[in-house]
């Protein structure tokens, strides 16, 4: 989902402009993810947050090592692939997963450097992974989930990962500040309408770590602690 807005003004105007923006399209529910914000999603997001959601995601990604076998789910746009070939131009192997046919379409024009990628179009619940990789990275994923999807979508990914694997998380966290649930309420009514998001809170995904065993590596935080990155291995 789309990052928080650093401007007060945010949280009083752009709700209302975002009850006026559906009206303009013909709404596809999440069998599509989130083909009808692909082409302004980014521009969206560094109109109302700057750079501090893709700073967010890519915080860790020093962890990767030369010729990992790296998955990623709900990468939308692909800007972190970019980021990622900047790091290593060559030897990995990337399985990049995201619901939206246009997003992965614009995922694929990115510069990869001679790193191989393999695009799927498909909700990651839904598609039979290998077992096998060294990393995960599901950059503002589960935010998309109720609790209950949450805890499959994460067993799912929890069986990709092998022992001692690590898992990069970015999304945003509850803090108990007025201004973070006005803001969160007000994506989920837009991205609810716009893409068929039926979800209207985040996980829990501290508990969910905890249940499965991970050890949290590193975390930073940012937002006053709306969004947070985090490093985990798996045990």
């Amino acid at each position: 989902m789309i990052e928080e807005g650093s401007k007060n003004e945010f949280l009083n105007q752009d709700v209302a402009h975002f009850k006026s923006v559906p009206h303009l399209f013909k709404v596809q529910r999440m069998n599509k993810g989130y083909d009808n914000v692909s082409w302004f999603y980014d521009r969206l997001s560094r109109l109302v947050f700057g750079n501090k959601l893709h700073a967010a995601e890519c915080y860790f990604l020093s962890a990767i090592m030369p010729a990992d076998n790296i998955l990623i789910a709900g990468g939308g746009s692909g800007l972190i692939l970019e980021d990622i070939t900047k790091l290593h131009p060559r030897g990995l192997s990337i399985t990049y997963i995201d619901a939206s046919p246009k997003m992965i379409a614009l995922a694929q024009q990115r510069n990869a450097g001679d790193n191989k990628v393999s695009f799927i179009t498909s909700p990651v619940q839904n598609i039979k992974l290998s077992s096998d990789y060294d990393l995960i990275i599901t950059p503002f994923l589960f935010d998309n989930f109720t609790g209950q999807t949450a805890a499959e979508v994460f067993k799912h990914l929890d069986r990709s990962l092998h022992c001692n694997g690590q898992w990069l998380y970015t999304d945003f966290r509850n803090t108990g500040r007025a201004k973070h649930g006005l803001l969160l309420k007000s994506m989920y009514m837009f991205f609810g309408t716009l893409c068929g998001i039926r979800n209207s809170t985040l996980p829990d995904m501290d508990m969910l770590f905890a249940q499965h065993a991970y050890q949290l590596k590193k975390e930073s935080s940012s937002m006053n602690g709306f969004v947070a990155s985090m490093e985990y291995i798996k045990q």
